[in-house]
């Protein structure tokens, strides 16, 4: 995407009957991420893809099936913790709290060290993960808080309670530590990346995501595989 060039509007997002109106990393993820983010996109010119009614033959081969399904969870519900990023901005909009905020992303990624530890998992890889999850939050955050000072009319009419919201990112913390732990093999296996960018364009189309969220979800998912 060009420099300068303007997202459309993100649709209204749904949160548990909450509904608002509306960095760094190696060279090898950031490629990794445009790739990711290049394919959602592409797969469709732009526009929301509809889900295929089958899995492609990639994935559903009974040697994949089982590391591509637990792949597609982890695109899945980065997904849903990006959908929370709509309220975070709503929240912060017109405030003191910042989009970057290092001593919340700090609490956050020791919670789940701690979490992956209890479960056997890679402590290490979790963060990682967690690290680009958050980043791609602040992708959407910040494109949404520049609409909304651009066009003020597009800003929300509500602010949601940030303590409330971060509730349930917690509980999605918990459901993506979770998945990280339940799947070592399929994130260390050599088509892992290919099976992320299917699981990632599967997942544009099932939740129907607009372009910005489809250029976050682009943004969380190549550290996914184990480098």
């Amino acid at each position: 995407m060009a420099r300068g060039a303007s997202l459309p509007p993100p649709e209204q997002p749904t949160i548990r009957g909450i509904t608002v109106r509306l960095a760094s990393s190696s060279a090898g993820r950031l490629l990794a991420a445009g790739a990711v983010t290049a394919a959602l996109l592409s797969a469709s010119g732009g526009a929301a893809v509809a889900a295929p009614a089958r899995q492609p033959v990639a994935a559903s081969s009974v040697a994949g099936a089982g590391s591509y399904a637990r792949l597609h969870t982890l695109a899945d519900l980065a997904a849903q913790r990006l959908a929370t990023a709509d309220l975070v901005a709503a929240a912060k909009y017109g405030t003191d709290s910042p989009i970057d905020d290092p001593a919340r992303e700090k609490q956050v990624l020791d919670d789940v060290a701690r979490q992956a530890r209890e479960l056997g998992a890679d402590p290490e890889a979790t963060v990682r993960i967690f690290r680009d999850q958050i980043e791609a939050n602040k992708v959407v955050q910040r494109e949404l808080h520049r609409r909304w000072d651009a066009d003020p009319s597009q800003a929300p009419v509500e602010r949601p309670d940030l303590a409330e919201v971060r509730k349930e990112i917690n509980r999605l913390n918990g459901e993506l530590v979770r998945g990280i732990a339940d799947s070592p093999s399929a994130r260390s296996m050599p088509s892992c990346r290919g099976f992320v960018v299917l699981a990632g364009v599967r997942v544009r189309g099932e939740r129907q995501l607009d372009v910005l969220h489809a250029v976050a979800l682009g943004r969380a998912l190549p550290s996914v595989c184990a480098d």
